[in-house]
């Protein structure tokens, strides 16, 4: 059974934390600092270092779990990836549009009769306008750009995708209330955007639409994370 679509309002429920950190060790201690949160975000780094091992450990705390590996490669070697990340539980897991047609239909069928539901990562949302059309040579705006790939994944079979807030009014408006839209690039006001160049503070990109927000370093690098996290909750009522 696929995960909610349309989560409750409390926000707890709809911030997924990234556990962007390099060792098993630190991850476990944010999860102990940090009970109340329900939803992790587990992405390359720590992964790499030792995925199974953290995803066990969340699995055991009844968390939910968003693998953001953004997989992207040959259609048969990505859908033995899904197959094999569906047997870590995982929640959300990333695919790059990008990667094309049969790419996205090989992950979705490995994944049918799963509880993991595919994303699809439509752009960085490090990736600028300028850089879109200068180095990537994709000479149509952001916004253009995004829809077309998430079109892609939707006609691929998946039901959500991952997005800048900049890019959810209009994808909404094109997929409807029951695609998912997961926005990264999220930042309070009070904290540092750091590499993301489109960016949104919880509140507004609840606001546009967005079903669930990605925040990390904003809590997981403050000096009291326990406080950022509940001011964050805060500002998103």
């Amino acid at each position: 059974m696929k995960i909610n679509l349309n989560p409750d309002r409390d926000p707890q429920s709809r911030i997924i934390v990234a556990m962007d950190v390099p060792s098993v060790n630190q991850a476990i201690a944010l999860c102990d600092r940090l009970p109340q949160v329900s939803f992790w975000k587990v992405g390359l780094e720590l992964f790499v270092a030792d995925g199974s091992t953290i995803l066990r450990e969340l699995k055991s705390r009844n968390k939910k779990i968003f693998l953001d590996l953004k997989l992207h490669d040959i259609p048969n070697t990505v859908g033995c990836a899904c197959r094999a990340a569906t047997k870590y539980g995982a929640d959300f897991l990333t695919i790059h549009a990008s990667g094309g047609k049969a790419m996205m239909q090989a992950a979705q069928s490995e994944v049918e009769g799963s509880s993991t539901q595919l994303l699809a990562i439509s752009l960085l949302t490090s990736i600028s306008a300028s850089e879109l059309a200068s180095d990537l040579k994709v000479n149509i705006p952001v916004a253009s750009y995004a829809l077309q790939m998430v079109q892609l994944a939707q006609a691929s079979g998946f039901t959500g995708a991952v997005c800048s807030p900049h890019e959810v009014t209009n994808l909404r408006s094109h997929l409807g209330d029951d695609f998912c839209l997961v926005t990264p690039g999220v930042r309070p006001t009070w904290s540092s955007s750091g590499d993301q160049s489109r960016v949104m503070t919880p509140q507004q990109a609840i606001a546009v639409g967005a079903d669930y927000l990605v925040i990390g370093r904003p809590i997981t690098t403050a000096n009291d994370p326990v406080a950022a996290w509940d001011q964050i909750c805060q500002e998103c009522r």
